[in-house]
């Protein structure tokens, strides 16, 4: 038997049935009058039952995840006619991205290519220039190793292309004024000596000298430098002028590092003012009290702190069009991270802040104002989905204006307030881009970046499930099945243990924990919504504080049982699967799971929890979450042991897959070096994968696709699905 064997579906094709059934590239004459040899002919006819199987339905593999178009930012014209977004491919051989802009005219559905290829394209604009509205962005030409990311104009027309800034070190962050007048963005300034400039006499000195928290920070060293705000006038050649600093001498950033963007400031309508976002403390890795900053552009020494007092996470300011009223996310709870997110209006007038989303038990993102300032519209998690909704300023309620088994986001509003640009993604299938009509719901699809790919996908099936927990509540979880599941058949179970602690389980396509690939490879996936995710009401998002190794850990072994008791699952084949907080509930259920699964993979998990707390950087998460540092008292101590999985290692005995890169400074690496050791030195079948170039994230091509290989030639080893 003549086998062909490849990751996209590991067909197997006898040469009885390729001689019989494949249609051939090459005719038998053809064949014939170039004497093929025997051996060429079978080449030839595997080369034809390749490129037939190609063309027939297929599987995602690991390799087809990252030939994936990504969908980036996108923009609306002012006069609503177009709209402008990248996309970013990668290079699985060069192992790099590369970006590319398009616009998309609405009215013929004409799309056009206007920057091809740049090695980074960041947020874009459309914005008034002194040549007529353009389309702003920063990006890097990629044109030498060394060149900074600068700001562009581009003419949405013809193409053109203008170098708006030339900033040594580059910049970030951009935002055109309203007006048209000036640029605000964000560059790096230089503020803390090395210790080679302390000590000029020691040029090759190599070491720190380190005399606070938050040196490191996810995955960077502080590299002496704080990310402040600038704005620059815009001259009449389109050109920008001298950068001011608005935020000189302050060792503080905007963006807050280390996920947030542009989103951090905002002009007023007129022009003439910028609210920001800055966190102006002196125990940083202690505290989560960000605030909001006013200030004048003509001023720009003068800032105005309106968010005094409230002590959590204040950030993301927007004005409405009318210039009346500034909105901005909070955070009640001081150095809880995961706080109900609310949106709080400031009256610029009155200069009084009200909560405009009082009473409503959900936590929201990205506050966007209706052109008529009457409404507010938001994301916000609900049961496994990311949904849009509509919030009356004046106390009309809230409303779902958006459905269905997606995760939506809203990245624009149209000028005549009818219609918005959004993004939305599920399980099965990465960002697109879409129209919402605001007031009937109905969608509009403007984006298929992937849809040749996904012709001939063959895709899984996801379904929402509600188990029964200890406790007697009701547990959402999302069962992801094969593409062509069939009950009568058995398959292998994977329990997914979500991270976080606090991140619900949407409908995300993730370029690692994939649920559509695992199912791809033959696996029903289970993935439940356990306690201390958000989508559930508060009192189901809080527990998990304080409470690491309790309910939530019972909820997961409930959605294995759940699904254990299927027929349809191989009780001989499970495992568990999680990364940060769910690789600590993987390194938690290795002492207690009491033979569930036959084996384990956890991903940057937290394995010993005072060794954890003594290496971490953002310490108000652990503070809050586990009460303080371990030596605070008797009581906390207690919850340090008992839920800490190193204490329960003499349980260990089921196979492990340890996962750690170097540069994870929130879960540090010698977490899992301990959780490996340990189950070395028990003699548990054991292996460790380590980058020592990635950080709490596998963000470089080939290393995710090394990544995606071992996780499933592990998994493979103890749960080998059934395939054709």
């Amino acid at each position: 038997m003549w086998e062909v064997s490849h990751r996209e579906g590991r067909h197997s094709l006898s040469m009885f049935a390729v001689v019989l059934q494949t249609p051939l590239l090459y005719s038998a004459s053809e064949m014939s009058h170039a004497c093929l040899s025997l051996r060429t002919f079978i080449v030839f006819i595997l080369l034809n039952a390749h490129c037939r199987l190609a063309g027939e339905s297929k599987t995602l593999t690991p390799e087809l995840l990252w030939e994936l178009g990504r969908v980036g930012g996108a923009a609306v014209a002012s006069d609503d006619s177009s709209i402008a977004y990248t996309v970013r491919r990668y290079d699985l051989g060069e192992n790099k991205g590369k970006s590319s802009l398009f616009v998309r005219r609405l009215d013929q559905g004409e799309v056009k290519e206007m920057v091809s290829d740049w090695p980074s394209i960041g947020e874009i604009q459309y914005a008034a220039s002194p040549f007529g509205e353009r389309i702003y962005f920063v990006g890097n030409r990629g044109l030498n190793d060394d060149e900074a990311a600068q700001v562009w104009s581009l003419n949405p027309v013809d193409g053109g292309l203008l170098q708006v800034t030339d900033i040594e070190d580059g910049v970030a962050h951009l935002k055109v004024s309203p007006t048209g007048d000036h640029l605000a963005f964000t560059r790096e300034v230089k503020m803390d000596r090395a210790v080679t400039e302390v000590y000029e006499d020691l040029p090759k000195a190599d070491a720190r000298i380190i005399d606070s928290l938050m040196f490191r920070h996810w995955d960077a060293w502080h590299d002496f430098k704080y990310t402040h705000l600038h704005i620059a006038p815009l001259g009449e050649d389109g050109r920008a002028g001298e950068p001011v600093d608005l935020m000189e001498g302050l060792r503080a950033n905007c963006p807050v590092p280390p996920f947030n963007g542009s989103e951090q400031y905002n002009w007023s309508p007129d022009g003439q003012e910028i609210a920001y976002t800055a966190k102006l403390v002196e125990s940083w890795a202690e505290s989560t009290d960000s605030d909001i900053y006013l200030v004048n552009v003509s001023e720009p020494t003068r800032r105005e702190n309106i968010s005094d007092g409230m002590e959590g996470y204040d950030n993301n300011p927007v004005y409405s069009q009318d210039g009346q009223f500034l909105a901005f996310h909070s955070m009640e709870r001081p150095s809880f991270e995961s706080d109900r997110n609310r949106i709080m209006v400031y009256h610029r007038t009155r200069r009084t802040i009200a909560e405009a989303t009082r009473g409503l038990d959900q936590t929201v993102h990205g506050a966007t104002w209706s052109p008529d300032a009457d409404r507010l519209y938001f994301s916000s998690e609900t049961k496994g989905t990311n949904q849009i909704f509509q919030l009356d300023r004046n106390g009309g309620g809230v409303k779902a204006v958006t459905k269905g088994r997606f995760n939506w986001s809203l990245m624009d509003v149209f000028s005549d307030g009818k219609r918005a640009l959004v993004s939305y993604m599920n399980m099965e299938r990465p960002t697109e881009l879409a129209l919402l009509d605001l007031e009937s719901g109905e969608v509009t699809k403007v984006t298929d970046v992937n849809g040749e790919h996904y012709q001939s996908l063959e895709l899984p099936e996801v379904k929402a499930r509600w188990i029964n927990t200890t406790d007697g509540k009701s547990m959402h979880a999302w069962v992801i099945y094969p593409p062509h599941f069939d009950p009568e058949k058995t398959w292998p179970l994977l329990t997914y243990c979500q991270g976080g602690p606090q991140g619900q389980i949407g409908q995300w396509f993730s370029y690692r924990w994939n649920f559509h690939l695992m199912a791809a490879q033959g696996y029903v996936v289970v993935a439940p919504n356990r306690r201390g995710l958000p989508g559930f009401g508060r009192e189901w998002n809080d527990q998990i504080s304080g409470d690491w190794g309790g309910q939530a850990m019972k909820d997961l072994l409930s959605a294995t049982d759940a699904l254990l008791a299927e027929r349809y699952i191989d009780p001989d084949r499970t495992g568990a699967v999680g990364a940060s907080f769910g690789g600590y509930s993987v390194y938690w259920l290795m002492g207690h799971h009491q033979d569930r699964f036959k084996t384990m993979i956890a991903h940057c998990g937290v394995f010993n929890l005072e060794s954890m707390y003594g290496s971490t950087e953002e310490l108000f998460f652990v503070n809050w979450d586990l009460g303080g540092p371990y030596w605070k008292n008797e009581a906390v101590q207690a919850d340090y042991d008992r839920f800490s999985p190193h204490r329960y290692v003499g349980n260990w005995k089921t196979p492990l897959l340890v996962i750690h890169g170097q540069k994870d400074f929130r879960v540090p690496v010698t977490q899992g070096i301990e959780a490996f050791t340990a189950a070395q030195v028990n003699r548990v079948p054991s292996r460790f994968l380590y980058f020592p170039n990635e950080g709490h994230w596998v963000l470089s091509p080939q290393n995710g696709v090394l990544w995606h290989r071992v996780f499933f030639e592990w998994l493979d080893r103890y749960c080998q699905p059934e395939r054709e």
